[in-house]
C-alpha cells in the first residue's frame, strides 16, 4: 500500500480500532508520561521566559535573526539536523529540523516565530507572572506553540522512542504578515508528510472553559481598489482636476457591503492612502482592504462583485477605478482524516482525569494549517499550542495549568501514530 494509501488507512481505522473508547483509554493511558508532562512545566515555564524575551515582531530582522538562533540551538541539542532557510532573497530565515526514526511515520510539526508586536513592547508589557498565568508579548500566538513542541519532543527523547521514519519541525518568522515567503515551503513539506500537527494557541479555558483544537479556519487574501484622476492647483483651478479621493471614498462607500452577497466571504476596507501635497488635487487614490474566505470559490466571486460594483457608477467623471485581489493564506478545512485526529486528541485528553478538549468548529482568523494542508495529502489538525488569550493585544496570557496536558497530548499523540503506522495490516 502507498503512503498515502497507508496513512488513510492508519487515520480511517483509528476510531475502529477504539482509541477514543474507554477500554483503550484505560489501557493505552501512560502513567510515566503523564507525570514526566507533569514535572517538564518548570523548564517549559523557563522557556517562556527565554522567547518573551526576544522582541521578535515579523518586521524586526534582528529580533527574528536573534530568536531564529536560539531555536536552532534548541533544535540540535534535541538531536535534529537543523538549517535555516531563507523567506525571500534577504529575508529573514525559517529554522527546520529534522529528526531520523526507525519507523514509518512522517509527521511535520509547524509553529511562528513571529509577533504582531513592535521593537520596545516589552518595555510597557513585559514578562511577568500572576498566580496560574503568564503574561507577555506573543506568549500565546505562538511562542507557546514553539515551546510545547520543543518540551514534547524532549520528552520523546527521554523515552527513547524513535517509531517514526521522519519527524519535521518547522519555525517560520512571516505568519502574522500572510507567510508570504514561508507558505510554499510549508505546503511542499505538509505534501511530503502523513500527518501535520500545528501549534497556533487554543483558546484559554478562563474563556472558552476547557481547552481545545481547531477544525477549519478561513483563507485570507487582500483587496486593492486604485483610482486614477486628474491633478490640479487646490486652489487657483480645483475644476480642472479629477479628484482620486473624493471617488475613492465614493467607492469604498458603494462597496461597503458587497461581501454579504458572496457566500463564505467577508471584507473590510482596512487602509487608504491619496495625495501628496495640501495644495493640489489628488491623481491618485488607493484603498486597502483584509478578506476572509470559507467557501472555495468565494474569493474569485468576490473579485467579480466587486469589479460589477465599481462599474456600476461614479461620483467624479473621468476617473478610472481597478479592483485587485490577491489570494493569500489558503482556508484550512480538519476534513475527515483531520477530524480523526481531533477525536485521536479528545481520547487522549480524556486520560487526564477525565479533562475534556473541545472541538472549535471554525474561526475567521488565518493559519498556516491551509498552507500544510493544501495538498490534500496530510491529515492536518491545529490548535494544539499553549492554552492562552489576548492574541494581538494587550495583556496577553497563557494559563500555566495547560502546559502539562498539551505536552502530554503532543507526545501521545506522535507515540500512538508512530505505532499505528509500523502496524502490520497497514
Amino acid at each position: 500500500m502507498d503512503v498515502f494509501g497507508r496513512w488513510t488507512w492508519v487515520i480511517g481505522t483509528a476510531l475502529v480500532a477504539g482509541i477514543t473508547g474507554s477500554a483503550a483509554r484505560a489501557a493505552e493511558a501512560d502513567a510515566r508520561l503523564r507525570a514526566a508532562a507533569r514535572t517538564e512545566q518548570p523548564a517549559v515555564i523557563a522557556t517562556l521566559h527565554d522567547l518573551v524575551s526576544i522582541e521578535s515582531g515579523s518586521a524586526d530582522r534582528a529580533g527574528l535573526d536573534r530568536i531564529a538562533g536560539y531555536l536552532a540551538q534548541r533544535l540540535h541539542r534535541l538531536g535534529a539536523q537543523v538549517d535555516r532557510m531563507p523567506t525571500t532573497p534577504g529575508g529573514a530565515d525559517m529554522v527546520r529540523g529534522v529528526f531520523r526514526g526507525k519507523g514509518r511515520l512522517k509527521a511535520l510539526l509547524i509553529a511562528h516565530m513571529d509577533t504582531v508586536y513592535d521593537r520596545g513592547i516589552l518595555a510597557s508589557e513585559p514578562y511577568h507572572r500572576d498566580g496560574d498565568v503568564l503574561y507577555g508579548p506573543g506568549i500565546a500566538d505562538d511562542k507557546g506553540g514553539v515551546a510545547v513542541i520543543l518540551h514534547a519532543l524532549a520528552l520523546l527523547r527521554a523515552r527513547g522512542w524513535n517509531d517514526f521514519d521522519r519527524i519535521t519541525v518547522l519555525f517560520n518568522p512571516d505568519e502574522e504578515v500572510g507567510s508570504t515567503g514561508s507558505g510554499e515551503t510549508i505546503a511542499r513539506l505538509g505534501a511530503e508528510s502523513d500527518v501535520v500537527l500545528s501549534y497556533e494557541p487554543s483558546p484559554s479555558r478562563a474563556v472558552a472553559g476547557d481547552e481545545g483544537v481547531l477544525l477549519s479556519a478561513a483563507g485570507t487574501a487582500e483587496v486593492t481598489m486604485s483610482v486614477h484622476g486628474r491633478a490640479a492647483h487646490a486652489g487657483a483651478a480645483p475644476e480642472q482636476g479629477r479628484n482620486a479621493l473624493l471617488e475613492l471614498a465614493y467607492q469604498l462607500v458603494q462597496t461597503r457591503d458587497v461581501a454579504a452577497g458572496v457566500k463564505g466571504a467577508q471584507l473590510n476596507w482596512t487602509t487608504a492612502s491619496a495625495g501628496a501635497a495640501r495644495n493640489q488635487i489628488p491623481q491618485t487614490a488607493e484603498a486597502g482592504g483584509d478578506v476572509r474566505t470559507t467557501e472555495p470559490d468565494a474569493a474569485d466571486q468576490l473579485r467579480a462583485a466587486l469589479q460589477a460594483r465599481v462599474r456600476a457608477g461614479h461620483l467624479v467623471p473621468d476617473t478610472a477605478t481597478t479592483v485587485t485581489l490577491q489570494q493569500l493564506r489558503p482556508m484550512y478545512v480538519a476534513g475527515p482524516r483531520g477530524r480523526a485526529l481531533a477525536d485521536m486528541a479528545r481520547g487522549i485528553y480524556a486520560e487526564l482525569d477525565g479533562r475534556r478538549l473541545l472541538m472549535h468548529p471554525a474561526t475567521n482568523g488565518g493559519t498556516d494549517a491551509g498552507f500544510a494542508g493544501r495538498s490534500g495529502h496530510a491529515a492536518v489538525l491545529e490548535g494544539l499550542g499553549l492554552a492562552g488569550w489576548g492574541y494581538h493585544a494587550k495583556r496577553e496570557y497563557i494559563e500555566i495549568d495547560s502546559i502539562p496536558p498539551r505536552l502530554y497530548l503532543t507526545a501521545r499523540m506522535l507515540i500512538e501514530l508512530g505505532r499505528r503506522a509500523d502496524s502490520p495490516a497497514s
